[in-house]
């Protein structure tokens, strides 16, 4: 009850929140946020599954690909006779699972980018944070950075995976007489309502994206998404960005066939349409903005494909990975599942336009 509470009391005090504020605020909050009162909530004991909960082969097979980047940055280096650090970056950490599968792997296969590396993890939950050293273990000696935000600087690989949904946004619908924005009330309770957009940016986004809702479309614009792409494309000296998230083109997601929104809560692997103060709330990437704003900043699209045909050119090129299961890779690969709803965007900056392992077998995007 506290968190609902602490939404009555904001509401009362400033009146109905953008959806954006109210997730903001029962995510984010230092004390009662949804994320800040565990350092997981994935997995079969959470409220939702990721590739990294079906164990350590999805990262085993991303460090192939993150090898091939620090291979690209090295033979620069050797070419330019720059230093030869490099900067491995999670954004969205959490307790930093998927950079310890990634390390180890790296370690495991006698990768010479190991000992150069500097791991930063970069995760908003307090709780999360306090748990990085413990998580990474044996790989724990790479930190060098674990905050809510990201470094000043760095050249290397970055890494999103499920970052760029879990992001607040605005929500809007569009009337007859125009654009309208949802808000979140509390009478007592929580419902929404109807107002003018909060801010003009909203228009512009849809207006950029060439997107024209009919009446009676609901629609969710990622404003907070747009701008951390481009802040990490500013802040890349050299290197790459691998964005994994579940998503969609502009022209799809604001389409008829998403038109009743694609904002959901989940609460123990259910999910819902409704808002919830105590549950994941997700909406869609609009990949089209992401990758614009990425470009607006100097970065190159390298390749952009389901999760699926992303991790097949990787294992044409590594064979079956020796020790795992058969039953975890059908979980990352399966068509309906993790493999087509999730999407991989891969982006470089001053590495020219090299042909990625990721994007060797089929660049498809159901």
């Amino acid at each position: 009850m506290l968190i609902a509470n602490l939404i009555e009391d904001v509401i009362r005090e400033r009146g109905p929140l953008t959806v954006a504020a109210f997730m903001e605020l029962t995510r984010y909050h230092p004390e009662f946020g949804y994320y800040a009162r565990a350092s997981q909530r994935s997995g079969r004991a959470g409220d939702f599954f990721t590739s990294v909960d079906v164990g350590p082969l999805f990262g085993d097979l991303l460090e192939v690909q993150v090898a091939e980047c620090f291979d690209i940055i090295q033979r620069s280096d050797e070419t330019r006779g720059s230093a030869s650090t490099v900067d491995l970056v999670e954004a969205g950490a959490g307790n930093g699972r998927l950079s310890t599968d990634i390390l180890r792997a790296a370690r495991r296969s006698g990768r010479p980018w190991y000992e150069r590396t500097r791991l930063h993890l970069i995760e908003i939950s307090a709780a999360a944070r306090a748990a990085h050293r413990a998580v990474l273990g044996d790989v724990a000696d790479r930190l060098v950075w674990s905050d809510s935000t990201l470094p000043g600087s760095f050249r290397g690989v970055l890494i999103a995976n499920e970052l760029l949904d879990a992001m607040p946004v605005h929500q809007v619908v569009m009337r007859e007489d125009g654009l309208r924005e949802v808000y979140v009330d509390s009478r007592p309770g929580i419902t929404t309502v109807e107002g003018p957009p909060s801010t003009p940016r909203l228009q512009h986004y849809l207006d950029r994206a060439g997107v024209q809702l009919e009446p009676g479309w609901v629609a969710e614009i990622n404003l907070r998404a747009v701008d951390w792409i481009a802040d990490a494309a500013r802040r890349l000296e050299r290197g790459f960005l691998i964005l994994i998230d579940y998503g969609h083109e502009a022209r799809e997601l604001y389409s008829v066939s998403h038109s009743t929104g694609t904002l959901t809560t989940f609460h123990r692997h259910r999910q819902a349409a409704v808002l919830g103060p105590a549950a994941d709330i997700t909406s869609h990437v609009d990949f089209s903005s992401i990758r614009a704003a990425a470009e607006g900043e100097g970065l190159r699209t390298l390749g952009f494909l389901d999760q699926t045909y992303f991790l097949i050119g990787i294992l044409n090129r590594t064979g079956w990975p020796a020790g795992r299961s058969t039953g975890a890779l059908r979980t990352l690969l399966m068509p309906g599942g993790l493999g087509s709803t999730h999407k991989v965007l891969l982006l470089g900056k001053n590495v020219g336009q090299p042909s990625l392992v990721g994007c060797s077998f089929r660049q498809r995007v159901t």
